[in-house]
């Protein structure tokens, strides 16, 4: 078989010698609505620990804006120099939702016909950190699947390592299924991943862009095991949202201007910005009803926030962060840092463990996918706009693969 059409599912195991895609060119590099195109391309041969999975649909991550954008990285010239790849096209996606097609003559935890979800932790296996049974994710070869992989969930058939496939939970349709894996296990990682700094009962957790797709997820993980999240936003109409899915109080960044990087420490600005840090931490007192400061801050924006973050983070508290989405620049009183033994942790992605715990939540239904939009296939660089111009609707969106219409693959 030449190729199928989308949704024209073909007897299990049968692969078409091409398929559909969408996919990023080094000569349009730039805005999502102009980098992203539909294109016909092969459909990829998996090796030995590999599976191919008839994708159903897929979520939406920024991640892909910046490959979209050729920066801060050209992932076609990076596979190229560093990978000995060949291919001059990036066909992303990190968040997937499928059925097993074929697998490897070494896969032996899943089958064809499996329904799954796909974690976006890949790494090689023949890595020698790998194979001393250490954290993957530590390892020098850990790449994002979809971003520094070719091949992810914005093509008809993906191909992934085995290990990176969860049950998909049967209480949700494909498109929910689709848009939280991604976001759902790096907040997990964060939360409960960085020993002894991991949510306990009560414990308070300052959880910044509360709304978004990663924010939410934040907020329901927190929730969920026993904290009391406190919400950050932009916008006072995200209020009852957060609330829904866990917070037990909101804070309107807007409703401050400290934001930034912090002023010198021997000039006034420096007074002036301490009072404005205190005010902020007094709001999160009035929340929690005691005077009592997060045990961990879940950071995200980075340069505009994090001096603020380490403030007001608890003794022996930890400000764990995954992204720099305000800036890279980094400025913090240390002195506040080191006197009252604070952590300061990066995280990113999630291994195989934690992957599996966070899905194991899905399934159980104590948190959501916030699923917020679902866009058809041929949208699929329309949704990646919304995100580049910060025009898209709260919690995670999701786009239609092989699915045919919404609300599909309930059981």
């Amino acid at each position: 078989m030449e190729i199928c059409e989308l949704g024209n599912k073909p007897d299990l195991g049968v692969i078409p010698e091409k398929m559909h895609a969408f996919a990023v060119r080094q000569d349009r590099f730039g805005e999502p609505n102009t980098s992203w195109k539909r294109e016909i391309i092969a459909t990829p041969k998996i090796a030995d620990d590999e599976v191919l999975i008839y994708v159903m649909a897929t979520g939406i991550n920024y991640n892909n804006v910046w490959a979209g954008l050729g920066k801060p990285v050209d992932v076609i010239a990076e596979r190229q120099k560093n990978l000995n790849e060949k291919e001059d096209f990036h066909a992303g996606g990190s968040d997937c939702s499928g059925i097993v097609w074929a697998i490897g003559s070494k896969v032996n935890n899943v089958n064809p016909g499996d329904k799954v979800v796909v974690h976006s932790g890949w790494w090689r296996p023949d890595d020698p950190w790998v194979q001393s049974g250490k954290d993957p994710m530590l390892a020098k070869t850990v790449r994002i699947w979809g971003y520094q992989t070719n091949y992810g969930s914005y093509c008809q058939f993906a191909r992934a390592q085995s290990h990176q496939c969860q049950k998909k939970p049967e209480r949700l349709s494909w498109e929910e299924s689709a848009c939280y894996m991604l976001c759902a296990s790096t907040a997990y990682r964060m939360l409960m991943g960085w020993k002894p700094n991991i949510v306990e009962k009560n414990d308070p957790i300052l959880i910044w862009g509360a709304a978004g797709g990663l924010g939410s997820m934040g907020l329901q993980i927190s929730k969920a095991m026993g904290g009391r999240p406190i919400a950050i936003i932009s916008d006072d109409k995200k209020n009852d949202f957060c609330l829904d899915k866990g917070a037990v109080g909101v804070i309107n960044r807007n409703n401050f201007s400290h934001w930034g990087l912090m002023p010198d420490v021997k000039k006034k600005e420096y007074i002036d910005w301490v009072k404005e840090v205190r005010s902020f931490g007094k709001a999160i007192w009035e929340i929690l009803g005691e005077k009592i400061s997060p045990r961990i801050v879940f950071e995200h924006p980075g340069e505009s926030t994090l001096p603020t973050s380490s403030y007001i983070c608890d003794t022996g508290g930890m400000i764990v962060i995954c992204a720099g989405t305000s800036g890279y620049n980094v400025t913090m009183d240390l002195r506040y840092h080191w006197m009252f033994q604070k952590r300061f942790q990066g995280s990113h992605l999630s291994n195989d463990e934690q992957a599996r715990e966070v899905n194991q939540l899905m399934i159980d239904g104590k948190i959501d996918p916030c699923l917020s939009d679902t866009f058809s296939f041929d949208e699929i660089g329309k949704a990646h706009q919304l995100m580049y111009e910060n025009k898209h609707p709260y919690g995670n969106m999701a786009c239609l693969v092989n699915a045919t219409k919404k609300g599909e693959g309930k059981e």
